[in-house]
């Protein structure tokens, strides 16, 4: 029997753990703050520490925030920051993440085949059910994007740094620190809103809601989105680890 270690990386936190190939946990996850400013340097060291930490396992699944192409880093909107989202950018750190490819740098660090997608991907791998059009939206420090058809995972869009109201893009417009700000109820008008102003772009069958915030969602504002919306649980960063290795893909 095969492990994966999964490890679910965000703005925020990162999180891990290990699972066999029926996705079923074999350690309680594991989670350490991400650090800033973080190089892709102290980003392989920190993620080789946390799985240190976990059983043994056969290969790796890592889930981040941005735009990746085969395991390559294009883009990446928190960890290009010097003290976490929101915070100022620095160029020596934007320059120093593109192009940085972080599938051969980790499997060298763990010395295991490894797997690195956008984190919604990986959320993505563990919910959809593989027909017709099903989208992946993630709900945490900002907006993440991942779309499925037929089970196969379409090219990644960054819908979190498309511009949607006031100048605002979509990371900031539904994103934790606007949560807080607004409170949970006037937050999930905005998400049904966002919802909504994408349901006419995709025309999916099916969007999941995932993400640490989901579950913050308002029942009258989810009833209003409709039956074709579902939040699933966050766990699905992890448990879709194992499932995210036998995805088929247009990329």
């Amino acid at each position: 029997m095969a492990f994966t270690l999964t490890i679910d990386c965000g703005g925020g936190g990162i999180k891990g753990s290990v699972l066999d190939e029926a996705g079923t946990m074999r350690a309680q996850p594991l989670r350490v703050p991400t650090p800033y400013p973080l190089p892709p340097d102290l980003f392989v060291k920190t993620l080789v520490q946390l799985g240190e930490r976990l059983p043994t396992a056969d290969r790796v699944t890592v889930g981040m925030p941005g735009m990746l192409r085969h395991g390559v880093v294009v883009a990446t909107p928190h960890y290009v920051t010097r003290s976490g989202p929101r915070t100022r950018i620095d160029p020596e750190l934007v320059l120093a993440w593109h192009g940085f490819d972080a599938r051969t740098a980790l499997a060298e660090a763990f010395g295991l085949p490894t797997l690195v997608l956008n984190d919604a991907e990986v959320h993505g791998a563990g919910v959809v059910a593989g027909t017709g059009c099903e989208l992946m939206l993630t709900l945490g420090t900002g907006l993440g994007c991942a779309l499925f058809d037929g089970g196969v995972l379409a090219p990644h869009l960054e819908m979190s740094q498309a511009p949607v109201r006031w100048g605002m893009s979509y990371d900031t417009y539904i994103g934790e620190h606007e949560r807080r700000r607004l409170g949970d109820a006037l937050w999930s008008r905005r998400v049904r809103n966002v919802v909504e102003g994408l349901r006419p772009v995709f025309l999916w069958d099916r969007l999941y809601l995932g993400g640490g915030n989901s579950r913050l969602l308002t029942p009258a504002q989810l009833a209003r989105m409709g039956d074709d919306v579902v939040v699933v649980p966050n766990t699905a960063g992890i448990v879709g680890g194992v499932r995210a290795w036998s995805l088929g893909t247009s990329r």
